[in-house]
């Protein structure tokens, strides 16, 4: 096992993420205990001793199996990893209800890392506002041990995350974002690892595989990545591109069955990161994968639409949620929005149209984004 040093910590760089475990009757809310104990115990067996889980991940029972799992092992043979539930606006207010709730569940006196969970467009003004006391009481917790190192995941566009940096970065030892090959550019996650670093952060990492997506290409990809490096599989080229990254320290997996986990440790058994010819040719992989509008974000758009509406942003979304196939960040940014600028308010007056030197069809495209979305 590959490990990074983090403060005077020594972390196996590759982290066993909870948010995918084993289930039974492909019901999420029903975790195999069995099946999840032994690929706990294989993960400490090999090195593995960063676990991380979260307040909602299995419908709330995933602090309840790892906390389970992780209390047949002596507490000093793991790390583990809970997060502030701000995803759900509800939750502002009640940190001190959910926070000694978790630590109950997970069977534990103490975090050793805490993060504040998912800051983004929806939750960013909450998570600023001091009414709510969350900043206030997680660093209490610190101060009395009960939170041993405090950070941040983010969903956010850059600007978020830098509000958020510029009212907490102070007191936030790590920084946790989506990043793979594919969203090194396509959701911006190469720039979001600039700002991560004016704050000497060190960079913890969810989706390395963007959900499984890069658990398996295309055969003309896979044969253009076999012809470099014969004796590797297609899983691992996306940990080696991460391990290409000098400021990634942890590398979250969520690994949803025993194969998953052994095929992962023995990746991780060695240190190979990608020569520049070998990101070159990852990099124009991803970049084919995820060709979607067009859009360069030259903004004529926003100037002549009668209504206000921030088009390239929709085109992102629009991207991402047709790439991905689904998932919850589209529906979400424009949850965050008024409702005045949605993308269901576009008129179809197709001003932008006339400006777009992309010769984007922009009406036709938020009207299939407003479609997708509520299906």
């Amino acid at each position: 096992m590959i490990y990074k040093k983090f403060q005077d910590l020594q972390l196996s760089s590759l982290g066993m993420g909870t948010m995918r475990l084993p289930i039974i009757d492909g019901k999420n809310d029903q975790i195999n205990e069995e099946e999840t104990f032994k690929m706990v115990d294989y993960a400490i067996e090999h090195g593995v001793n960063y676990f991380d889980t979260a307040w909602g991940y299995h419908d709330g029972n995933s602090e309840l199996a790892i906390g389970k799992a992780l209390k047949r092992h002596p507490r000093e043979k793991f790390y583990l990893a809970d997060k502030f539930p701000g995803y759900d606006l509800s939750n502002m207010p009640k940190v001190k209800e959910i926070f000694p709730k978790q630590l109950e569940k997970c069977q534990v006196e103490y975090f050793d890392f805490y993060l504040i969970h998912n800051v983004c467009e929806l939750n960013i003004d909450h998570y600023l506002d001091e009414k709510y006391g969350i900043m206030e009481y997680l660093l209490q917790k610190k101060a009395e041990g009960k939170i041993k190192h405090l950070g941040f995941s983010a969903h956010g566009a850059y600007d978020v995350m830098e509000r958020f940096l510029k009212a907490y970065g102070e007191h936030m030892e790590f920084c946790q974002i989506q990043l793979n090959y594919i969203d090194w550019e396509f959701q911006k996650a190469k720039d979001k690892i600039e700002l991560i670093k004016k704050y000497n952060l060190p960079v913890w990492v969810m989706e390395p595989v963007r959900g499984g997506k890069l658990a398996a290409l295309s055969e003309e990809n896979t044969k253009i990545l076999k012809k470099l490096r014969p004796e590797e599989s297609v899983v691992a080229w996306a940990f080696r591109f991460l391990q290409s990254i000098d400021e990634v320290t942890m590398i979250l997996s969520g690994m949803s069955n025993f194969e998953q986990m052994k095929d992962n440790i023995e990746i991780f058994s060695t240190n190979a990161p990608l020569n520049e010819k070998e990101k070159a040719q990852l990099l124009d992989i991803a970049d084919k994968m995820a060709k979607g509008v067009p859009c360069t974000r030259c903004r004529y758009c926003t100037t002549h639409c009668p209504q206000g509406l921030d088009i390239p942003r929709f085109m992102e979304m629009y991207n991402e949620h047709t790439f991905t196939g689904g998932g919850f960040l589209a529906p979400m940014l424009v949850s965050a929005l008024p409702e005045d600028k949605r993308p269901d308010k576009c008129i179809a007056c197709r001003s932008c149209e006339a400006v777009c030197p992309q010769q984007i069809k922009v009406a036709d495209i938020l009207a299939d984004l407003v479609k997708i979305l509520k299906e």
